[in-house]
């Protein structure tokens, strides 16, 4: 099932959100675990 371009904008302004909170966080083991919930979020949608 395809996407809007609305629909695709609104992905792409989530994965932006959650890319600067994982850029923000200070502590490197935090940083790596919001950066692997990204990519199992990424690879779960792949999955859908």
């Amino acid at each position: 099932m395809g996407m809007t371009d609305s629909q695709f904008k609104a992905f792409i302004m989530f994965l932006i959100d959650a890319l600067k909170n994982a850029i923000d966080a200070k502590d490197p083991e935090e940083k790596t675990k919001r950066l692997n919930k990204i990519l199992e979020n990424l690879q779960s949608s792949l999955e859908d």
